[in-house]
């Protein structure tokens, strides 16, 4: 079936993680995306391991549903096929420092009047505007600068990133979104516009409760582990095997959870008497809840909160997590051919649609590997394409 955005064409000139995951989420979605690279190597992350017969799983795993066709931008063919490719585009997605596609004669005032209707999204660290828009970024950066390291991790001790790469990943999020508003946009206006991301701001609007508690209280949030500021209990309780994780969102479920637990002292303590109370009284609850809960294996507790409609969770390894029926059963798990790497899996999209469902594809290309069809389609002989290979235009 066709996707919600089956012929949606989307010129993307990103690399490495923010600007490709927002471009593999339009493919998913039924956009035809050419995926721009430069012929000596293409995507940074090509090189990033690890390889399955030399081809890189982690560029592999954000670049599914793609066609790739290797461009010079220095030369001025390169350019030249550029500008006819974005003269039949709907998108174009960049995510080069701000600047850098102006010094190349491709910025979005010269290209706009190309092609009025073109939806131009710019993804960057900072952003086409303020003080620090030309600096440099990445993940680690950014989430450290945009306050998230702040709060995550065992204490203010050790400030800890989160463990992937959460800030480019919001950044395709916002990316792909700013997209999808612009293009419904246009179906009012037939006009284009600039889409301005930067990972920054990305990253102060998910802080989300920190924010909040900053603006009331004026006292800079702290990490507290896996611990939550204001729902108690809301973390990791030991068992005789491991962790689970309990939350307990209302003091219905706290009394629940107590009696599952056999501790109806608790459950009668003032101290714990309602959330408020409780989130107070965290650094006395939570040595109790593991005292209470360590004379048993996870399993065991497991299925006595479900069973008494108390939510609980494991927490699992990657290995469990992609052999977790519920993940299989909504198709987050894809394997794909692709035509070095042989069979590669890949999670699928999260993005699930009664009528136009999102639907994985087609592998990563290979670098180049749609040179002579695209390069074909847009008019070109097959000896100005040899031409273009011996000058290395393409």
């Amino acid at each position: 079936m066709p996707g919600p955005i089956d012929g949606i064409k989307v010129i993307d000139m990103t690399r490495v993680l923010a600007g490709p995951f927002c471009t593999m989420t339009l493919a998913d979605l039924g956009a035809d995306v050419i995926k721009i690279e430069r012929p000596d190597g293409g995507d940074d992350s090509r090189a990033f391991g690890p390889h399955q017969n030399g081809e890189s799983a982690y560029f592999m795993s954000i670049n599914r549903g793609k066609k790739s066709l290797t461009l010079d931008l220095k030369s001025e063919k390169g350019r030249e096929i550029l500008i006819k490719l974005v003269s039949q585009a709907d998108v174009l997605v960049e995510n080069f420092k701000p600047g850098v596609m102006k010094k190349l004669g491709l910025g979005y005032e010269t290209l706009s009047k190309i092609n009025p209707r073109l939806i131009y999204c710019a993804s960057s660290g900072f952003g086409h505007s303020g003080p620090y828009s030309s600096r440099p970024a990445y993940d680690l950066i950014i989430q450290g600068m945009g306050g998230l390291m702040s709060i995550t991790g065992p204490d203010a001790s050790q400030p800890t990133k989160v463990g992937s790469s959460i800030a480019d990943i919001f950044a395709g999020v916002f990316s792909a979104i700013g997209i999808l508003s612009a293009l419904y946009s246009r179906e009012k206006t037939g006009r284009g516009q600039m889409v301005d991301i930067a990972m920054l701001d990305c990253m102060v609007s998910i802080l989300e409760n920190a924010v909040a508690r900053y603006t009331v209280s004026g006292v800079d949030p702290v990490p507290i582990g896996n611990c939550h500021p204001s729902i108690a209990p809301f973390s990791s309780i030991k068992t005789s095997d491991g962790f689970i994780n309990v939350a307990c969102g209302n003091d219905s479920l706290w009394k629940k959870l107590c009696e599952i637990i056999e501790r109806p002292d608790l459950a009668a303590d003032a101290r714990y008497e309602t959330n408020h109370s409780r989130c107070e009284h965290m650094p006395d609850l939570l040595p109790a809840l593991n005292e209470s809960m360590r004379s048993k294996p996870s399993a065991y507790w497991l299925e006595k909160l479900e069973t008494g409609h108390v939510p609980a969770g494991p927490i699992n390894s990657i290995s469990h997590v992609l052999a977790d029926p519920q993940v299989l059963a909504r198709n987050m798990l894809v394997e794909l051919t692709h035509p070095v790497a042989g069979k590669v899996k890949i999670p699928g999209s999260p993005v699930k649609l009664s009528e136009t469902p999102a639907e994985v594809k087609l592998p990563a290309p290979v670098l180049g590997q749609h040179n002579e069809e695209i390069l074909l389609k847009l008019g070109y002989t097959q000896q100005q394409i040899a031409d273009f290979k011996s000058t290395r235009v393409i």
